[in-house]
């Protein structure tokens, strides 16, 4: 028997776990960059180029993840204490992933039963 193919991108973002799970992920790799652009204009070649490129592309993704993370919060019928903690993990850098690992291994991710 052989796996299912992955979901395509553009099924993924039809639903609000597809985006939430896709803005989580994109908003940490926005923090790494955010993060190499900051080590260069401080500590390597004092430019501020990278964080002139990363840091708009980090808001972005910051607000596209808050955006999601809401939609996926009334889709999933979410407590208010995990919305929260959803919102709260856009903040420290990477936390977005963690909170959505940890919602899928909660169960807090599976589509509510009718």
């Amino acid at each position: 028997m052989n796996p299912s193919p992955p979901p395509a991108f553009t099924s993924r973002l039809s639903t609000p776990l597809g985006r939430f799970q896709l803005a989580a992920v994109a908003e940490a790799w926005s923090w790494a960059g955010l993060l190499v652009g900051m080590i260069f204009k401080y500590l390597v070649v004092q430019n501020p180029i990278g964080v002139q490129i990363m840091g708009p592309i980090h808001g972005g993704l910051f607000v596209a993840y808050l955006i999601a993370a809401l939609q996926a919060a009334g889709a999933l019928r979410w407590s208010r204490a995990t919305t929260a903690l959803a919102l709260i993990a856009s903040v420290p850098p990477f936390c977005t992933v963690a909170f959505e690992r940890w919602a899928l291994k909660s169960g807090r991710l599976q589509t509510p039963d009718v």
